[in-house]
């Protein structure tokens, strides 16, 4: 009763202050991305917050590469350092660093209501609240929109048209003198992104998730391999040899300058393809990625990041107040409208403003219900291990390797993986 009433009282303390704290300002810290235009905008609500509160935010950059830096937080949260109290993580993280994550539930209220219900139940881990969506992501497909005018192509509604239109568009412009241009590019690099693009591939296809909802082994079947084996062709024909190395700033920047007809990547990339000194603005298209063909389906991986709190932090209230107000209608509007961010909050996607700002949300909405989701909660703290087997078969598909002999090794590597972790 006593702890009830002390919480009512701050409470009403804070309605009278306008929000600002009542108790004495406190430091804590947010791990931001800097991808894109990501730093930047968590600068500015970091700022607003710390006007609203009189308390200090320090941001922590942490390494683009998802890979990377899943790797820095476990490293971390092993010794149980406090340096960071506010961690961005991946949508498939949440599993992973579920023990090391606090409970927000008793801090957000009803607001986890707002959001689209396969993300809070994705952050939902054995009963506790381990994180708070912030944006939602799916893979898109762009297009230059000139470009597929001009040699008298349609959007490409199998990846076998995009193959046939990037590879004919991509003739015809290199010999009207542009040397440098390409059909595709995407993320090929051996890492996290790699896996989302070989989801997609295969589950377009029909070939199915990789791992299934019972946790059984799915991806050594014949349309998978028609679908990484497509791919492979692709390195070297419509795809610069490079891609192998791409994430998805170096695939971004070769389609923003003007080389590429068509890329995969997050819906971020769109408002940063429109800047005033993009090459390529207003000539820009986005879509839901193709199909494999007869039997296949649209497949978009889900993706995006969230806000946790470490279970290490000295001033965890001070913490997830703030993920609160990040992960709050009005700034996920902001980010919206400033940089084309997809919101976790479906009501955002009729709002007026959101919609001059970003046409194509309203063709995201059913994607983003739809999205396919790794198999993240399956493998729980073993999905790291079952994404780097994913991302290294894959990798060797593109680089040359054959993908029925390296999808079967595959099958067997996750084989062992789910017999050791007992999913």
């Amino acid at each position: 009763m006593r702890a009830l009433l002390a919480s009512a009282l701050i409470a009403l303390a804070l309605l009278a202050s306008g929000g600002r704290s009542a108790a004495a300002p406190v430091e804590i810290s947010i791990a931001c991305g800097a991808l894109g235009v990501e730093l930047e905008l968590c600068s500015e609500a970091v700022a607003e917050w710390e006007g609203r509160t009189g308390h200090e935010v320090t941001i922590v950059t942490t390494p683009n590469s998802s890979t990377d830096r899943l790797a820095l937080y476990l490293q971390m949260l092993a010794s149980r350092a406090d340096d960071i109290d506010v961690l961005q993580i991946d949508v498939v993280w949440a599993g992973i660093l579920a023990s090391h994550l606090a409970d927000l539930l008793p801090y957000v209220g009803d607001t986890p209501a707002d959001h689209f219900p396969t993300l809070i139940e994705n952050d939902t881990v054995v009963g506790r609240l381990v994180a708070m969506p912030w944006w939602a992501d799916v893979g898109v497909l762009y297009f230059r929109r000139d470009l597929l005018e001009r040699h008298g192509f349609a959007p490409p509604r199998t990846w076998q048209e995009l193959t046939a239109a990037a590879r004919a568009i991509q003739e015809a412009e290199r010999a009207t003198g542009n040397r440098r241009m390409w059909g595709l590019v995407y993320q090929g690099k051996a890492y996290e992104g790699l896996t989302c693009n070989a989801l997609e591939w295969i589950d377009s296809f029909g070939g199915g998730t990789i791992v299934d909802a019972a946790g059984e082994i799915t991806v050594n079947n014949a349309r998978a391999i028609e679908a990484l084996s497509l791919a492979g062709s692709w390195v070297g024909d419509i795809a610069p040899p490079g891609v192998l190395n791409y994430d998805e700033e170096a695939a971004r920047g070769v389609f923003q300058t003007g080389n590429s007809v068509f890329m995969r990547n997050w819906p971020y990339a769109w408002k940063l393809a429109q800047g005033e000194d993009s090459p390529v603005r207003g000539r820009v298209g986005v879509m839901p990625l193709p199909s494999g063909g007869p039997g296949g389906k649209t497949s978009g991986t889900l993706g995006g990041w969230h806000l946790a709190v470490s279970r290490y932090s000295r001033h965890p209230q001070e913490a997830a107040d703030l993920i609160a107000f990040l992960t709050s209608r009005a700034q996920q509007k902001k980010r919206a409208i400033k940089a084309s961010y997809n919101p976790t909050i479906p009501a955002l996607y009729d709002d007026p403003d959101v919609l001059a700002a970003n046409p194509f949300f309203g063709d995201l909405l059913e994607p983003l219900r739809n999205a396919t989701a790794r198999p993240s909660r399956i493998a729980g703290p073993h999905y790291n291990r079952l994404s780097s087997d994913v991302w290294r078969a894959a990798h060797d598909i593109l680089a040359g390797q054959p993908a029925e002999a390296r999808v079967e090794q595959l099958a067997e590597e996750l084989d062992r993986l789910k017999y050791r972790a007992g999913w």
